[in-house]
Order: structure tokens, then C-alpha cells, then sequence
């Protein structure tokens, strides 16, 4: 009774909580159901596979299907290397501390030599302890790299269904969060300036420009994983990904800017000797800064209007002009204070460039892309090979020299 009444008392702050979780109480369920899956069908085609195809299901399944192939491969690998490994270790030393002791040592080390990057060098030793139970044998050994394969397959299909959106979609949905929240970031500052500058107000403003900053590389990273996605996905344009990347990059930009002005403005409340009639000039030229920002996020989410970018920033550069030639004209303005404020038209110029995507420094300049100890593979396939035949090639000729 009492549990029931807490229920219908907490009814509505119950039903909040899962709302806001909708997203990831699909990822524990479907998650769940996956293991359970790769559990009945590991025990149907291999003889007693489940535990391990659950295990290793577990392991693989992420939010994207791209991302759980990644987790997947990594498995498949780390599994063959750790049962190779395992069976010569326990062939010499039989099962107990040395032969754990050794596989993990070995298997650490290979996955290293083969570069296949942080993710699988983690999951190769503990993939070779799976392996190396009491019992271990040839077909044991075999029976659980098929049974890592059917976790693995498992995990890539039912990944599908782990998110309500694509990558690309998830990209959509942070560019526009992060969007609205710049846009709101400028107006608020704005209405703060009319009110008057001090030093309360900017710290915080301060402060919620540099939590803006703080989502950049979350936003990058999932771009990126809608270009890879695009990459190898019938569903998906690479065209549409490599425009949203360019856009996540454009908005990283706009962010540095927004935390250069929200610490000017810091630095001028500090002094506080800004005049109000020049407190005011910046703060309309920020007004139209973060109208500007809502409808470029209005035209993100419509995926067009091209002119209708141009004119966004053509707005905004029109408006830093006019801040620029206000305070030249301002005679009594101290030095310090019109180096600051000044700077202030070059951040909006910069934003500006960023706004329409025509900023070399967006085109032009190679962006870092996912780094290597992120990847299953930390050096391509390709190149492995390409190294290894001209290791090979120069051993010979060593040989054939002497």
C-alpha cells in the first residue's frame, strides 16, 4: 500500500523523469533485448555460445549502427588474437595465474603492435581471459570466436533500432540546440548592457559563454560520426554530412567569438568606465547578433535558403560597421576603452563570416579530424600492409646484399 501510494502521489514527476529519458530508456531496453537475443540464438547455432555472444553483445551495441560496427570489429579481432593466444599460452603453462598472466601480456602487446587503437587494445585482453576458461581447446576456442561473431551481428542490427534519428539527425538536433542557446546567450547580455555594465552580469555571462564551448567537442565528435556514417550507408547523402560538419565547425567559431566578447565585457565592467551611450551601441549591435543566430538556425533546420544566409550576415556586418564608426566617433572615450570595444566589431565580423560559411578559414584550413586512438584501426588496412610489403621488401634486399 504504501508503495502504491507513493506512486499515485509521484505520478507526474515519475512520468517527467521518463520523458526526459525517453532516449535513454530505448538504449537500456534495446539493449537488454539485443543480449537476450544474442544470448538464444549463441546457444541455438553454437554449442553452449550464449554467454559469450551476450557478453560480447553487451560490449558491441551503441547508439549508431556505424558505431557498434566499429565496437564489433574491434571484438572480432580481439577475440581471434585472444583465442590464438590462449590456446599456445595454456598448451605451455596449462590453465592458472601464469597462463592468465601471460595471455593478457601477449594479447596487450600484439594489439599494440597491430595499432588497432584504445578502444580494441582494452578489448583484446579481456576478450583472451573470456576465452581462456578451464576446458580451453581447439574447438572451444573456435566455438567462441563464432560466438563473438553472432554478439557482434547482434549487436550492428539491433543498434538500428538504439536512436530515433540518424547521425545526421543528431547533428541536426545539437547545431540547433547549441544555436538557440548562443542566440538566447546575446540576448541576454543585450538587455543586461541597457540596464547598465557591472561585474555581476558579465561573470555570468562569462561563465555561460565558456559551458557553450564546453559542448563543441561533443557536437564535432557526432559529425564526425555522421560523415563515417555517410560513408559507407546507402541511407544517408555524404553531401548532406559533409555540410553539416562544415556547419559544426562554422558554429565552433562562433562560440570562440561569443566567449572573446563575453570576457571583453568582463574586462570593461572591471575598469567600469565605459560610458552608458557606448554601453548601449554594443548592445544593439548584439541584439541583432543573436536575432540574426535564431534565423540561422531556422534556416539549418530548413536545409536551404542560401541567399537568405547571405542576408543574415550581410545584417550582422552592417551592424558592426555601424558599432565601429559610433565609437570612433566618441571623442572622450578613453583609450583602453575603444581597443575593447573595437574588438568587439572584428569578433561580430568573424561571426559574421561564420554565419554564411564564406570564412576561409572555414574552406581553406584543414579541420582535425577524429583522432587516432579514437579509431578500431589506428592506421587503415591499406597502410598496414603498404608498411608491412616494404618492411618485408628491405629485408630481402639486406639479405640478398650480403
Amino acid at each position: 500500500m504504501l508503495l502504491l501510494d507513493f506512486l499515485l502521489e509521484n505520478y507526474l514527476k515519475l512520468l517527467q523523469i521518463f520523458i526526459k529519458r525517453k532516449a535513454w530508456i530505448r538504449q537500456v531496453l534495446v539493449a537488454s533485448i539485443a543480449a537476450s537475443f544474442a544470448w538464444f540464438l549463441g546457444d541455438f547455432l553454437v554449442e553452449n555460445g550464449g554467454l559469450v555472444a551476450a557478453i560480447i553483445c553487451s560490449l558491441s551495441i551503441r547508439i549508431s549502427m556505424y558505431k557498434s560496427v566499429r565496437e564489433g570489429f574491434g571484438q572480432i579481432i580481439g577475440t581471434a588474437i585472444g583465442a590464438a593466444v590462449a590456446l599456445a599460452t595454456v598448451t605451455f603453462f596449462d590453465f592458472g595465474p601464469i597462463a592468465i598472466g601471460t595471455t593478457v601480456l601477449f594479447c596487450a602487446v600484439m594489439a599494440r603492435a597491430l595499432r588497432l587503437g584504445e578502444v580494441a587494445s582494452v578489448n583484446v585482453p579481456v576478450t583472451a581471459l573470456i576465452v581462456i576458461g578451464p576446458g580451453l581447446s581447439q574447438n572451444t576456442a573456435i566455438h567462441r570466436l563464432w560466438s563473438t561473431i553472432i554478439g557482434a551481428g547482434v549487436a550492428i542490427a539491433f543498434s538500428y533500432f538504439s536512436h530515433a534519428k540518424t547521425p545526421a539527425g543528431r547533428t541536426l538536433d545539437q547545431l540547433t540546440n547549441l544555436g538557440r542557446k548562443i542566440a538566447n546567450l546575446f540576448s541576454t547580455i543585450s538587455s543586461g548592457l541597457d540596464q547598465g555594465l557591472n561585474q555581476t552580469n558579465t561573470s555570468i555571462w562569462l561563465t555561460d559563454a565558456r559551458l557553450l564551448v564546453e559542448e563543441i567537442p561533443k557536437l564535432k565528435a557526432q559529425a564526425l560520426e555522421a560523415k563515417a556514417y555517410a560513408r559507407w550507408s546507402p541511407l544517408e547523402e555524404v553531401d548532406e554530412a559533409e555540410d553539416l560538419y562544415l556547419k559544426a565547425v562554422a558554429l565552433e567559431h562562433i562560440v570562440v567569438q561569443v566567449r572573446t566578447i563575453a570576457r571583453t565585457l568582463f574586462d570593461l565592467s572591471v575598469d567600469r568606465t565605459l560610458p552608458k551611450i557606448t554601453q548601449h551601441e554594443i548592445s544593439s549591435a548584439l541584439f541583432i547578433a543573436g536575432k540574426n543566430m535564431k534565423r540561422k538556425v531556422e534556416v539549418i533546420k530548413t536545409d536551404d535558403m542560401f541567399s537568405s544566409t547571405r542576408e543574415i550576415a550581410d545584417e550582422l556586418r552592417r551592424a558592426a560597421s555601424n558599432l565601429a564608426t559610433a565609437l570612433i566617433s566618441h571623442k572622450d572615450l578613453k583609450q583602453d576603452d575603444l581597443v575593447r570595444s573595437i574588438s568587439i566589431v572584428s569578433n561580430l565580423e568573424i561571426m559574421a563570416d561564420s554565419l554564411d560559411e564564406s570564412s576561409p578559414a572555414l574552406r581553406d584550413v584543414m579541420t582535425p579530424d577524429e583522432a587516432p586512438e579514437n579509431k578500431v584501426l589506428k592506421v587503415p588496412v591499406k597502410e598496414q600492409s603498404k608498411t608491412w610489403v616494404q618492411r618485408l621488401w628491405r629485408l630481402i634486399r639486406i639479405f640478398l646484399r650480403r
